[in-house]
């Protein structure tokens, strides 16, 4: 079992930044790929990036590739999402979630794929 818990959101201008993080409870952090979705209000869950267990491998939505980037601490059970030049439309709660595989499979864009989720952190982009 892993609990995740995020941190780092809140409330942020066009073209800011803020770093979010997700701290994993347990020891075997470093087997598990880790990924970010988003959710934003009135519409479903998406798939923004995914790392694998050693952060060789990493997939990114179309929506963020080149201004967002996810890397991980295997010694500190924390997995982050680097978010600059954020966007209006990048308004959404983030969420963490750890696939039981050290890769993060064919299918890494899909919330299958994941086993364990987190609550949440709101991140909101002012105009």
């Amino acid at each position: 079992q892993v609990q995740l818990v995020e941190s780092g959101g809140g409330l942020v201008q066009t073209g800011g930044s803020l770093r979010l993080s997700c701290a994993a409870s347990g020891r075997t952090f470093s087997s598990y790929a880790m990924g970010w979705f988003r959710q934003a209000p009135g519409k479903e869950r998406e798939f923004v990036a995914t790392i694998s267990w050693s952060s060789v491998n990493t997939y990114y939505a179309d929506s963020v590739k080149g201004r967002f980037t996810i890397s991980r601490d295997n010694a500190k059970n924390t997995v982050y999402l680097q978010m600059n030049s954020l966007k209006p439309e990048d308004t959404a709660v983030y969420y963490c979630a750890a696939r039981n595989a050290r890769y993060s499979g064919s299918y890494y864009y899909r919330e299958t794929n994941y086993d364990y989720w987190g609550q949440g952190t709101q991140v909101t982009v002012s105009s």
